[in-house]
């Protein structure tokens, strides 16, 4: 049995967000039938290099477990397939600009009228209001929204975070809102829309910066690599390479000072504690800085480790998955990057690969009558 078996979504959306959403939910259990556009489909297919058995690896991250039909929407015929799949379907996913799902007649109104049940979500990237003319592309979103803003180091330009993040924040908060909905819908039999944008996740997921400035007016810098309420929390140069060090509380800072000889700084009243720390920021760094370079990274993580330090080096993407594979999980199953979500009873599956385009166009008619 798995947790969302017997749901059926019909995925409209298209790159990271919306798709994100639903293979979340089609590894849980979910039929996901992913609806693209004849002449290409998703625009992730051409979004390479890097590629797989030739196709871009930008697709395959996000599109497992999934059926594709192409349908040109504009036509009639393909119209009226699309409407079917939404009269049968318990989800329906959409990401286009606002107003195009209506033009199309598939609109939450039209779909609701052609099945009541339905949880209709849509991603936009500014909302479906003033905001609806905005592209909601994630690096516009990283800037326009703040995350920019406190990236990077304090004299440069604002940067950008290594991976589209806002759109892996956002597809999380519209895979969270539709079982929410899902839920409401099994105790009501009432379907209902659930609206994401990019901008009011990245504004939730700023979290303490976004406190800062909603609960005391205070606007956030970029800090580099530390943290504006936490000392120490950054990197220091080892002998040899660079570590991570994020010591959180008073007694991990004890627990660092001792591995590190100097249980003189731990003593200090301007140490003693985190509010102290970070009133004494500059002082404190660098003595921390030269006792770290008198060892390797390895070395230090070992035995910081050891004392409940939370410290760590800065690993590549295939550091980080040999750390995973070392620490007993399963990050890569058949090719693809595993479901983070460990459930007992219910775990997440992979029954399918990505989909060639419009290749279970057979499937989808025959479970519509067509």
């Amino acid at each position: 049995m798995e947790s969302l078996g017997g749901l059926l979504v019909a995925d409209f959306s298209r790159v990271l967000a919306g798709p994100y959403a639903t293979m979340l939910l089609a590894d849980l259990g979910a039929d996901v039938v992913k609806v693209e556009r004849p002449d290409g489909g998703d625009d992730t297919r051409s979004w390479g290099p890097p590629y797989a058995d030739g196709q871009a690896t930008y697709f395959l991250g996000v599109n497992r477990n999934k059926r594709s039909i192409a349908l040109d929407l504009r036509d009639p015929a393909d119209l009226e397939v699309a409407r079917a799949l939404v009269a049968r379907a318990d989800v329906l996913m959409e990401n286009f600009r606002p107003g195009t799902m209506e033009r199309l007649g598939l609109g939450y109104e039209q779909a609701r009228a052609l099945n009541p049940g339905l949880v209709y979500c849509s991603v936009t990237g500014f909302g479906a209001g003033k905001g609806a003319d905005l592209p909601g592309y994630d690096l516009v979103v990283q800037a326009a929204g703040g995350l920019m803003s406190v990236t990077g180091e304090p004299s440069g330009p604002g940067t950008k975070t290594g991976v589209a993040l806002v759109d892996v924040i956002t597809g999380l908060h519209a895979a969270l809102g539709v079982l929410a909905a899902l839920r409401h819908r099994d105790a009501t039999g009432h379907g209902q829309r659930v609206e994401v944008s990019l901008l009011t996740s990245l504004l939730s997921a700023l979290a303490n910066h976004a406190s800062a400035f909603a609960a005391a007016g205070v606007v956030p810098r970029a800090m580099g690599n530390r943290h504006p309420s936490i000392v120490p929390y950054e990197v220091f140069e080892a002998a040899d390479r660079p570590i991570v060090i994020a010591a959180g509380n008073d007694r991990q800072f004890r627990a660092l000072c001792a591995v590190l000889g100097r249980d003189d700084l731990a003593a200090d009243p301007r140490y003693a504690t985190n509010a102290g720390r970070v009133e004494h920021r500059e002082s404190l760094v660098p003595e921390l800085s030269r006792a770290l370079a008198t060892a390797t990274a390895d070395a230090w993580f070992a035995s910081l480790a050891s004392a409940g330090v939370p410290c760590g080096p800065i690993n590549d993407v295939a550091g980080a998955f040999a750390l995973a594979a070392s620490l007993g999980f399963e990050p890569v199953v058949d090719g693809q990057v595993a479901n983070p979500i460990g459930l007992g009873l219910t775990p997440a599956s992979y029954r399918l690969p990505p989909p060639g385009l419009g290749q279970d166009a057979a499937w989808v008619r025959e479970i519509l009558g067509r």
